[in-house]
């Protein structure tokens, strides 16, 4: 059944846009006035999913994957599980089940319907579903899809929320440190000047990062300015971002943190691959791309190449040198015993607790770490203070 857009006013004059699906535009109009709907517009929407515009949020991808699980689990067609998904639904989630719903009745399969909007439904979500529409287990593999999508976003936001508080201590230091140095430092320095005192040395470094912090402090900002704007530019340029990336998995706690994401990433995407009957070359190939990194997305995709070349997955992944012990022992269990896709989400599991570890390694390092420096800073501050009054003190006994 074709879908159309429209724009009508209500009773009360509000406009109202939409979705809905008729016949003709004619029985479309019709529909919209058993509403109550005054309809301004009737057109009929694209047939093409990727012109249907919008897109949806990782939330509301996940909530519609599920929905479309159970609907299918319970025996509806697809045509009819989308169908009963746009009526439930409003806005560009509408739209593009509307539009997933016109394609599928015109005989393309869910994946290929997808396939138009590639923005929207990547790689490894079209894939998984054709797998599952190949195999007959469409709605077992769309309820793996939502859990996947709900545990990446979920190990999106720890990885955010764990950096948010080191990040936001770290500007409210600064803030502190420049609100001393401007408004209070130069007010108890004038005292002293006034009184012709000799200052001590620390008063006398205090007193010149005050007044360069007073004075100078806008031709300060343009450094740091241009700082992050050739940084912008650099990251643009591959090799450049490529070995910044590498670099970045030699710092200590950085390393270990961006290692432990991307690999339990990795695992999790492959095991969701594995699992959904998806070929294991295309698996690896599709899995790699979602890893972040550079160099470990590199080192992936070595392992899909070594596998073709029929090297075992464990021994490829031992080879690349990127994936850790552990994971890697389940890994090379999974494929001696079959059960590669279960022992796949285990590994996946011990990454992500290797993540946790590394995330309560970050926050407990970075927080107090940003205590200590904010604390010998106000300390400075304090001393350089005080030691012009305990000199004048000295003098007047």
């Amino acid at each position: 059944m074709p879908a159309f857009s429209y724009h009508a006013l209500d009773a009360e004059g509000r406009s109202r846009k939409g979705v809905l699906q008729a016949d003709t535009a004619r029985a479309a109009r019709a529909s919209l006035r058993e509403r109550g709907l005054n309809a301004l517009d009737v057109s009929p929407v694209s047939e093409s999913v990727a012109q249907t515009g919008g897109r949806l949020s990782v939330t509301q991808l996940a909530l519609m994957t599920r929905q479309m699980s159970a609907l299918l689990g319970s025996g509806l067609p697809i045509d009819e599980a989308l169908g009963a998904l746009a009526d439930g639904s409003d806005g560009v989630v509408r739209t593009r089940l509307v539009a997933l719903r016109a394609r599928v009745m015109e005989g393309a399969t869910l994946a290929a319907a997808m396939a138009e909007a590639p923005g929207t439904f990547p790689t490894l979500y079209r894939a998984t579903i054709a797998a599952g529409e190949a195999s007959g287990r469409l709605d077992t593999v769309l309820a793996r899809l939502a859990d996947y999508t709900e545990s990446r976003q979920a190990l999106r936001s720890k990885v955010i929320l764990a950096l948010a508080y080191p990040l936001l201590l770290s500007c409210v230091a600064i803030l502190v440190v420049v609100g001393l140095m401007i408004w209070v430092v130069p007010q108890v320095i004038n005292v002293f000047e006034r009184s012709h005192q000799a200052l001590p040395w620390a008063t006398r470094v205090l007193v010149g990062i005050s007044d360069v912090i007073a004075h100078d402090g806008v031709w300060l900002l343009l450094p740091l300015g241009l700082l992050a704007v050739a940084t912008g530019v650099a990251m643009r340029s591959p090799a450049l971002r490529r070995a910044w990336q590498r670099w970045a998995l030699r710092v200590p706690v950085l390393g270990r943190l961006i290692r432990a994401a991307d690999t339990a990433r990795f695992s999790r995407t492959l095991a969701l691959l594995v699992a959904s009957a998806v070929p294991l070359l295309e698996a690896l190939n599709i899995a790699a791309q979602v890893v972040s990194n550079a160099t470990l997305r590199e080192a992936f995709a070595r392992v899909a190449v070594r596998v073709r070349e029929g090297s075992g997955l464990a021994r490829a992944l031992e080879e690349s040198g990127q994936f850790p012990p552990v994971p890697l022992r389940l890994v090379a269990s999974g494929e001696k015993s079959g059960r590669l896709d279960t022992l796949l989400f285990d590994a996946a599991t011990q990454q992500e607790r290797e993540l946790d570890t590394a995330l309560d390694i970050t926050t407990t390092v970075l927080g107090p770490g940003v205590i200590l420096l904010v604390g010998g800073l106000v300390l400075f501050i304090v001393l350089a203070i005080l030691l012009p009054i305990f000199s004048l003190d000295t003098l007047i006994r």
